[in-house]
């Protein structure tokens, strides 16, 4: 069984950022990267709004900086999975592939979330060629095109009113005749003279080869199909937080993300703390994840540094 005084579980950009702070701390990190090294960036294309790229970056490219730049300051960054954890016992026990036991003094989260997908073919063919899940992220690349959007909800809502601001036509495609999102935000998205919302509706095909060309929807209620002329489509259906091997170890919301006590990452369990998009239900953002590895690096140095001032006291 090993032990290590600093355990980072994940490797986005929460995660990395976590490592470079604890090893310059001395705390001489161990970060196990889970199953999707370097998190969702991986699996998106031009980053356009990380400060300190001022041409942009692919976003594996980005996280290859990431993983180079915490390994440097002394990280021991191993490729595994956490397939359960103990955190009712100090040191707190982690499970390796279901085979591997470790301890550690303190524990950083930062398993991130994953976006909820419709499961269609062509959905993940497209995806990062005209299909995304991050309005904010991406929206920018459509600046003057006509796009489509699906959800029914708040951060529905949301991106929609987002992607208004750059683009002349949003197809807001809801599944019932009614949204999820609250009356305030609906009645916004209803008086936006560039959104416009088709309702009983459903995604039948992302229509392109290497980029979105349009959507084929159908109407759920008469059954017709149409084809929507669109350069650009978002999926904004919700986020599942990856946290399920947490469940009766930590405290969770109603959705599933890690509450942190307010102003840190502090969790309910003494020694362990989160960051990054698995507490993070609002901003979900790269620059928010590493600002909030950050916290966590450091809450986790003094949190480590005031139990071996308590020891001495003993």
């Amino acid at each position: 069984m090993e032990h290590h005084t600093c355990l980072i579980i994940g490797s986005g950009p929460a995660g990395y950022t976590a490592a470079v702070y604890a090893a310059r701390a001395g705390l001489k990190p161990v970060l196990y990267t889970g199953v999707l090294m370097g998190g969702q960036l991986t699996q998106t294309t031009e980053v356009e709004n990380y400060p300190g790229y001022p041409n942009g970056v692919q976003g594996p490219a980005m996280m290859q900086d990431f993983y180079n730049q915490a390994l440097r300051m002394g990280t021991d960054i191993r490729f595994g999975y956490v397939t359960s954890v103990d955190f009712s016992q100090t040191p707190h026990q982690v499970i390796i592939d279901e085979t591997t036991t470790i301890t550690a003094d303190a524990v950083i989260i930062a398993t991130g979330a994953s976006a909820k997908w419709l499961g269609m073919e062509s959905e993940a063919r497209l995806n990062g060629y005209g299909v995304s899940a991050c309005a904010v992220c991406d929206g920018f690349f459509y600046k003057g095109m006509n796009v489509a959007l699906v959800g029914g909800g708040d951060t529905a809502c949301e991106e929609a009113l987002y992607l208004a601001k750059l683009c002349p036509k949003v197809y807001m495609l809801v599944r019932s005749d009614k949204m999820r999102a609250s009356q305030v935000m609906q009645e916004r998205v209803k008086d936006d003279p560039n959104i416009e919302i088709l309702w009983h509706t459903e995604t039948v095909e992302i229509l392109g080869d290497n980029q979105v060309t349009g959507v084929r929807v159908r109407n759920r209620q008469s059954g017709e199909e149409n084809t929507l002329a669109v350069d650009g489509f978002f999926v904004a259906i919700g986020h599942q937080p990856n946290t399920a091997i947490f469940e009766g170890q930590i405290t969770l919301d109603e959705e599933g993300y890690i509450i942190t006590k307010a102003g840190s990452s502090y969790t309910n369990i003494a020694g362990v703390f989160a960051c990054g998009d698995a507490q993070d239900k609002i901003y979900r953002q790269a620059v928010t994840a590493a600002g909030s590895g950050c916290m966590a690096a450091l809450d986790a140095e003094r949190w480590l540094s005031h139990q071996a001032y308590l020891a001495k006291q003993a």
